[in-house]
């Protein structure tokens, strides 16, 4: 299944595009695996599989292709008592259907190659993967704001109504996705983020958006914010080597809060990986664009217009910039272009 015309983009959340063909790709004896690249959007959209199958397969398990160190993720995994295994230890065959969910195949080396029997996302549409056979659903659409807008349309056919801490979570999940609706947010968007309010719980929705930062977060933030570098509306600060990508995700964030700017990349080294991040603020701007044009052939890299990744393997550069953190920091400038120098 693909996803619909322009002139159906619209369409009213509770008819989303044949879910009772969803439903028959799965049986009671199945085991389900979930996979994801875990942030508020894709653990909330997750977890509301995870509770479309329930009854449905005889288990399901939800596993991170990252490990978990924002805050606010951290805070939702607690909220929503989720489990995660992660992805690297995990043996595919073990499973007999695996489900991707706010990302595709090919935005990992490790899952290209895995036989997924469904991809649910609203990323662009990436090259296709490896694998030995095509998924036999295909749900992605990018001109929404959210994973989490789907799965609400999702629940809403299913005639589930998700209890307070899903809820709150794909709430939270549009809330931060959209960036409160200044980011590609749509009718449909809209419509679920009405739809989720009454059913939220507002503590709870509170205890996440205000979860504390580890102090070896906050170390490096500080300093991340300490080297900013300016230009014109442009913020950009290298970390070197850093604890975890996801502390890269929040100087980014922060970024963005300071007056002037509307667009922030906060880059560093995290195990074998060169990642940057990308914030922008307004509709005039295409970070996705831009990671992918600087990075991609490097490695993996894109996103939407005001949120992108980028995470290259050290190993794909040349070994006198990879083996050099202020090498390093000089070729992301030098991939960025002129307005980041």
């Amino acid at each position: 299944m693909t996803s619909e015309p322009p002139a159906k983009q619209e369409r009213d959340l509770a008819s989303p595009p044949r879910l009772k063909d969803f439903f028959k790709i799965f049986h009671h004896e199945d085991k389900v695996l979930i996979v994801i690249s875990a942030d508020p959007d894709a653990i909330a959209s997750a977890v509301a599989v995870k509770r479309l199958l329930w009854r449905r397969v005889a288990h399901v398990v939800v596993s991170s292709l990252n490990q978990v160190k924002r805050p606010d993720n951290l805070q939702l995994l607690q909220t929503l008592s989720l489990k995660m295994e992660p992805a690297g230890g995990l043996n595919p065959a073990a499973f007999t259907r695996l489900i991707m969910v706010d990302s595709q195949p090919s935005h990992s080396p490790l899952t290209a190659q895995w036989p997924f029997a469904a991809i649910i996302d609203h990323h662009p549409p990436a090259p296709a993967s490896q694998a030995p056979a095509p998924p036999a659903w295909v749900d992605i659409r990018p001109e929404l704001g959210a994973t989490a807008t789907m799965m609400t349309g999702y629940l809403r056919e299913a005639r589930i109504k998700p209890n307070q801490k899903l809820a709150t979570a794909l709430f939270y999940a549009i809330k931060t996705d959209t960036q409160n609706f200044v980011r590609q947010g749509q009718l449909e968007d809209m419509k679920a983020f009405r739809w989720l309010y009454p059913l939220i719980q507002p503590n709870l929705l509170s205890e996440i958006e205000r979860a504390p930062i580890a102090r070896s977060s906050f170390k490096r933030l500080v300093a991340g914010l300490n080297d900013a570098v300016f230009k014109k509306n442009t913020a950009h600060t290298f970390l070197g080597k850093t604890d975890h990508a996801d502390t890269l995700v929040i100087v980014a964030d922060h970024l963005m809060q300071i007056k002037g700017v509307n667009r922030s990349v906060a880059a560093g080294v995290c195990g074998p990986n060169l990642v940057v991040i990308f914030r922008a603020g307004g509709s005039r701007q295409d970070v996705g664009r831009l990671a992918s044009q600087a990075f991609g052939e490097y490695g993996s890299a894109g996103g939407h217009q005001n949120m992108a990744r980028a995470e290259i393997p050290l190993e794909n550069l040349d070994l006198k910039i990879r083996n050099n953190l202020t090498a390093l920091g000089r070729f992301v400038l030098r991939r960025l272009g002129g307005n980041y120098a």
